[in-house]
């Protein structure tokens, strides 16, 4: 056994057949270093992301531009951890304690980008939010997203952590759409992407895909999915060698669009979210 260097000695020469990786540089140590003390609490970012305030990723934007404080002190890290919100501002405005979660059933338009902003000044899904939210809504994210031209269910919180957990593949939540395509195709090559499929490198999960309707070499196909990587029923279906012409989500979870209207928003009720998220185990 190696006895500890003494300071301001060397360490003793390897023989040149042993390449020994060079040992990393000490870093101060932080909240989520794995010999620290457990922590009491949760980190700021998360805590104001579960409040509404903003997704994660935006407060952690707020933090770096300087705009959340705590006690009249700005705070300069994420990864800050507090057992609650009080003394928290931004923008110098106090943080309410987190609400309720609250969950709206919303049919997306296609020709939105599901943002807050776009930088090329494309109309976003709160441009349409504005008139179909009750008044007093408190600031909802969206649950996932659909791209520009993509229409139908986009579920909205004001719960950081709910929507975090239904994102997350891990969690398993079906995601089910309806595709109008061009092309031929046979159920028994749609059966086949239950055993997934990889496109280009990117490995795509099980697809549960039936022929809804077929009228000529244009068909409805009804696919579900729980994976929701980026563009990935149309990047599927293209890889079939079929043209999507229209593509709606049906369903996220146990929630439906249903009838919804397009440009729509109904909240879901209370105790079916509370109901939801028990069963995800997220707790009250």
């Amino acid at each position: 056994m190696s006895r500890p260097l003494r300071p301001g000695s060397s360490p003793p020469r390897r023989p040149a057949a042993i390449h020994a990786p060079a040992p990393r540089p000490a870093r101060p140590a932080t909240p989520a270093d794995a010999d620290a003390p457990p922590r009491e609490g949760e980190r700021i970012a998360k805590l104001l992301a579960r409040a509404g305030v903003a997704s994660r990723r935006e407060v952690e934007r707020l933090i770096g531009e300087g705009r959340v404080r705590l006690n009249d002190e700005v705070v300069t890290t994420p990864a800050t951890v507090l057992k609650n919100l009080k003394g928290v501002s931004v923008d110098g405005k106090l943080i309410a304690a987190a609400a309720p979660a609250r969950l709206f059933r919303f049919h997306k338009p296609e020709g939105l980008i599901t943002a807050e902003r776009d930088p090329g000044g494309r109309p976003t899904i709160y441009n349409a939010l504005v008139n179909a939210l009750p008044a007093g809504t408190p600031r909802v994210m969206p649950v996932g997203r659909l791209d520009l031209n993509t229409e139908g269910l986009l579920l909205l919180t004001n719960d950081g952590g709910l929507k975090r957990a239904m994102e997350l593949p891990a969690t398993g939540i079906s995601r089910t759409y309806r595709a109008r395509t061009f092309g031929d195709i046979s159920q028994a090559r749609l059966e086949e992407l239950i055993e997934g499929i990889e496109i280009e490198g990117v490995r795509y999960g099980a697809i549960d895909a039936n022929m809804e309707r077929r009228t000529g070499r244009n068909q409805w196909i009804e696919l579900s999915l729980t994976e929701g990587k980026n563009r990935e029923v149309r990047r599927v279906l293209e890889h079939l060698g079929l043209q999507v012409s229209r593509l709606i989500r049906t369903a996220y979870g146990p929630f439906p669009l249903g009838d919804l209207a397009r440009g729509a928003a109904v909240e879901v009720r209370q105790t079916d979210v509370e109901t939801f998220r028990k069963a995800l185990k997220l707790g009250s």
